[in-house]
């Protein structure tokens, strides 16, 4: 009887064991193995190639994930400034990206380092490049006060190398994210043997640079079409091979695409809602599903200062305390700083951001409007999208900027930016192949989304007969902002200003004004409240406005495992 026992156990066992390897024969097969077609994925003969073994998305350098959700943006309380530009409303982030702390001189020196090694400004084709990235360091000057020590020194002394960078406008950071992203993607194309080593120092040119969407849509035109720093065949990928006729053919799956897995999404300034989400932090503050009463900072309690026994009575942020006093008696400073301070002085948020309220102003990517279009959308919101397309050439192929065809845009105040950098992909606006019969756009530019429309328009009468009229004239347009143009001259080739000297001008409010939050250095602590929310034109900078990247997360909105070790469920 025992020995009959003995048997069975072991048979039992043994099934067990086989039927284990069975399933683990079966799932290992199935990742390789297309569920659809039960063809081979990434054979090395060819076929379909794609990155089963990809795991989430790392955190690009500088940046900290946050977990996005639901929140109030907005104020809660009276408005003493009767702006009545953030009433409550309820939003939903998706899970994104940002930088630990604003961009600093130390940064932004080494995106102008890399400009003027690539585009000599001493070659009157790039001269504008460099020069158009400059921060300008005059903001620091003020008619009654002596700020030249700030103004010769600030951007470039090892002195304030960590100190947030201003002096930046809108458009020159833009442009800024638009570079960080092309110089990640490219090292990390490096590191996995996609690009050349050290190609970026010694091969880079103004013939020769790398951009991610150059990349991307025509790998081999990649720096400038140059074969040997744009690798092929690398790894397990299909190599080339001959066929019944002697032939070889060419590799195929030899680059690194997006469905590679490798290469990041773009950095770019946050959305007026993820910033405002991100400086609340409301995870620390939270039971369960529900809010512990409403923060009035980035952290916990209605004071400036922390209640910490080893620090307590210690400033919080970087702010200007009261007339004349940006930084306390000497000996014993309020906040350590009278104008910026050195990024991180301050303690964090609850997501690890630090320097969310004080130090610096910070553009966000939004058009400045005096309400959120709630009703319109509570998802991601933003206003502010001009969708673009690669403009194809008369080659069928995408049409990448060249030193000839380069754009430069001529700003209000006379300064030169360019509009793109040679190496890149040309860009047009959206027509009718992308909008024809569409639900959700009509067209490229939606800054002026259910704002600027004949039904919002101050002037706008029902049933007559300028109904049909699409152009509002002049005297009717919505936002009777100053006009101020720039032009050259065509006999002297000299810049002519014109400044816009009407007085009857309404508002200040057009489509190239942008939000700025977070309070500074030279700010009360009414605006260090993460919903106050400012405008200044796009165009130009002052001394203390900066800015932080962000990057949108792919996949599950949260990396967080169950006790199963399944991700959890986000519905």
């Amino acid at each position: 009887m025992k020995v009959n026992k003995i048997m069975k156990l072991k048979l039992l066992l043994g099934l067990i064991v086989a039927i284990g390897f069975v399933s683990c024969s079966k799932n290992s097969s199935s990742k390789n193995s297309s569920t659809a077609t039960g063809w081979k994925i990434n054979d090395k003969k060819g076929g379909f190639q794609y990155a089963s073994n990809f795991k989430k998305q790392e955190a690009a350098p500088g940046l900290i994930a946050i977990e996005g959700g639901t929140f109030t943006m907005g104020k809660v309380q009276d408005d003493v400034m009767h702006d009545w530009n953030n009433t409550p409303n309820q939003q939903h982030v998706q899970s994104f990206f940002m930088d630990e702390s604003e961009v600093t001189n130390l940064m932004y020196m080494e995106y102008l380092d890399w400009l003027k090694r690539i585009f000599d400004p001493n070659d009157e084709n790039y001269t504008n490049i460099y020069n158009g990235a400059l921060p300008d360091t005059l903001v620091w000057r003020n008619r009654l006060g002596y700020n030249e020590t700030m103004t010769n020194n600030y951007l470039r002394h090892p002195g304030y190398k960590d100190y947030p960078v201003v002096g930046v406008n809108w458009i020159q950071a833009v442009e800024f994210c638009k570079w960080r992203t092309d110089r990640v993607n490219e090292d990390i194309l490096e590191k996995n043997k996609y690009l050349k080593k050290d190609a970026k120092l010694t091969d880079a040119s103004a013939e020769k640079s790398f951009s991610t969407e150059t990349y991307i849509n025509t790998p081999s035109q990649a720096f400038g079409g140059d074969e040997e720093i744009v690798l092929k065949g690398k790894g397990g990928r299909a190599k080339p091979s001959a066929g019944k006729d002697g032939e070889t053919s060419e590799a195929k799956n030899v680059y690194a695409t997006r469905s590679s897995g490798l290469i990041q999404p773009e950095y770019r300034l946050p959305t007026e809602a993820e910033w405002e989400y991100a400086a609340v932090a409301n995870v620390g503050n939270r039971e369960y599903n529900l809010y512990q009463g409403r923060k009035k900072y980035p952290w916990n309690g209605s004071y400036t200062r922390t209640s910490k026994r080893i620090v307590k009575g210690d400033h919080l942020a970087n702010f200007k305390q009261g007339k004349g006093d940006y930084g306390g008696i000497a000996g014993w400073s309020d906040d350590g700083a009278d104008i910026t301070q050195v990024v991180k002085s301050y303690p964090p948020n609850d997501f690890g951001l630090y320097d969310m309220a004080g130090n610096v102003n910070e553009w966000v990517a939004d058009v400045y409007r005096p309400r959120v279009d709630d009703e319109a959308n509570d998802f991601n919101y933003y206003r502010g999208n001009v969708y673009m397309k690669n403009k194809i050439g008369e080659d069928g192929k995408v049409e990448l900027i060249t030193s000839e065809n380069i754009k430069y845009d001529t700003l209000a105040n006379g300064k030169i930016i360019a509009r793109n950098l040679p190496g890149q992909i040309a860009q047009v606006p959206v027509d009718e192949k992308e909008t024809y019969l569409r639900q959700n756009f009509d067209k490229s530019d939606n800054r002026n989304y259910r704002d600027g429309d004949k039904q919002s328009i101050r002037f706008y009468k029902f049933g007559s007969e300028e109904e049909g009229d699409n152009n509002v004239s002049e005297k009717n347009r919505m936002y009777d902002s100053p006009k101020h143009q720039v032009s050259v001259d065509s006999a002297t080739s000299e810049m002519v200003r014109k400044y816009d000297k009407s007085s009857k001008r309404t508002t200040l409010i057009d489509d190239n004004v942008r939000v700025y939050k977070g309070g500074s250095w030279r700010d009360r602590a009414y605006w260090l409240d993460p919903a106050q929310r400012r405008f200044f034109p796009q165009d130009i900078a002052t001394d203390d406005i900066g800015f932080r990247c962000a990057m949108s997360k792919v996949g599950p909105k949260s990396n967080k495992k169950s006790a199963k070790g399944k991700p959890k469920s986000t519905r």
